[in-house]
C-alpha cells in the first residue's frame, strides 16, 4: 500500500500583490506543497518564519523595509537548514552572487513559467540548487570571461540593430511586471492575438528563446524599467 507524500510547508514573500497571488497558486498547484503563508515584508516575513518553521522560504529581493539578502542572513543565523529559494526580477550578476553568498540555494526569475516554480522547490528540498537558464547562461559566460558587454550592446557583443517600437516597449514592460498574455492584451487595448506577434519579433531582436531570456536581456540592456 503506498503512503501519501508529505505536503512540505513553504512560506512566500513578495510584496506585488498581483505577483503574490500568482505564486501562490503556482506553489499550490503541486501536490507536495503548500503554502503556509504568504508576506508582504521583510519583518513580516522575519516573525512567521521564527513562528511557523516552514521546510522551505521563497523571496523576492526588493522589499518595502529592506532588501531579501537581510531576510536570507537573518534565516541562516537561527536556522542553516532551511532551504531557500530567491525569485525576483533582478537577475544581475551582483544580486545572484550576493543572494548565493548569503546562503540562498536556488535563484529564479519571476517571468520564468509558473508550472516549473513548484517543480523547482521540490528539486530545491531534495538538494539540487535550481536557477533560471538564463541567470546559468550569463554567469557561464563571466565565469569563461567571454561577456564583453558593454551599455547598448547585445549578448553577442555587438552594437544593436535592434529597436523596439513603442507597442514592443509596452508589451516587453508587461511581460516584465509578469502579466499574462491575456492581462497585457486587456491593458495595452489589442488582441491576444497581436501580443503574441509582438512577443515573437521582441524575441527576434533579442535573440532569445522564452520569456524570462527576453525580460533579462531586456533589463541587462536597460530597454525596460523594473
Amino acid at each position: 500500500m503506498k503512503t501519501q507524500t508529505e505536503t512540505k510547508s513553504v512560506l512566500l514573500v513578495e510584496d506585488d500583490g498581483h505577483t503574490c497571488k500568482r505564486l501562490t497558486q503556482a506553489i499550490q498547484s503541486h501536490s507536495e506543497l503548500s503554502v503556509c503563508k504568504a508576506c508582504r515584508t521583510l519583518e513580516e516575513g522575519l516573525n512567521a518564519l521564527l513562528l511557523l518553521e516552514p521546510d522551505a522560504l521563497v523571496t523576492d529581493l526588493g522589499l518595502p523595509d529592506g532588501s531579501g539578502i537581510q531576510l536570507i542572513r537573518k534565516v541562516r543565523q537561527v536556522n542553516r537548514k532551511m532551504e531557500i529559494m530567491v525569485i525576483s526580477i533582478f537577475g544581475d550578476e551582483r544580486n545572484v552572487i550576493a543572494a548565493i553568498e548569503a546562503g540562498a540555494s536556488g535563484y529564479l526569475l519571476k517571468d520564468d513559467e509558473d508550472a516549473d516554480l513548484g517543480n523547482a522547490i521540490v528539486r530545491m528540498l531534495a538538494g539540487e540548487s535550481p536557477i533560471s537558464a538564463a541567470i546559468a547562461r550569463h554567469l557561464l559566460k563571466r565565469f569563461h570571461g567571454k561577456s564583453t558587454q558593454a551599455p547598448g550592446t547585445n549578448r553577442h557583443g555587438s552594437k544593436p540593430v535592434l529597436k523596439l517600437t513603442e507597442r514592443e516597449t509596452e508589451v516587453l514592460q508587461c511581460m516584465a511586471k509578469g502579466y499574462t498574455y491575456q492581462e497585457a492584451a486587456a491593458m495595452l487595448e489589442m488582441s491576444p492575438h497581436t501580443v503574441n506577434s509582438h512577443i515573437k519579433r521582441i524575441y527576434c531582436k533579442l535573440e532569445v528563446n522564452s520569456r524570462s531570456e527576453a525580460v533579462f536581456e531586456a533589463v541587462q540592456l536597460g530597454l525596460v524599467e523594473i
